[in-house]
């Protein structure tokens, strides 16, 4: 089952939602900010898609990632200490994330929902 942690007063998450529903994509929501993913699922993922390096997964245009200076501080990190940080705030973690066994992606652009997610 994909599991979909988004945030109900975020518009890019809700365009995403409704992309999913329209597509017959089933999906399990969680609320992004009120329980962020673990920190273990987090380790997993930001090993899993290195490849992509470690701003792909933060919301790099959030206020709380401007406040912490994260932009200056991001390329010394560590993947524990970046799964750390977002599971203790996940306004940290771009949204939506969409994650199953095989597959991940965070932010929503319609092409690459199509090319991931589509049945």
């Amino acid at each position: 089952m994909k599991k979909f942690y988004g945030y109900k007063r975020c518009s890019t998450s809700r365009k995403a939602q409704k992309w999913l529903d329209e597509h017959g994509v089933e999906y399990e929501f969680q609320d992004l900010v009120a329980k962020p993913p673990a920190k273990a699922d987090l380790v997993k993922w930001l090993t899993k898609y290195q490849d992509r390096g470690l701003r792909y997964f933060f919301n790099t245009s959030g206020q709380h990632y401007r406040q912490l200076g994260l932009k200056d501080k991001i390329k010394d990190m560590t993947i524990a200490e970046a799964a750390d940080i977002m599971a203790k705030d996940g306004k940290l973690i771009k949204r939506p994330l969409l994650v199953d066994d095989d597959r991940l992606t965070c932010g929503f652009k319609e092409a690459v929902y199509e090319e991931t997610w589509k049945k």
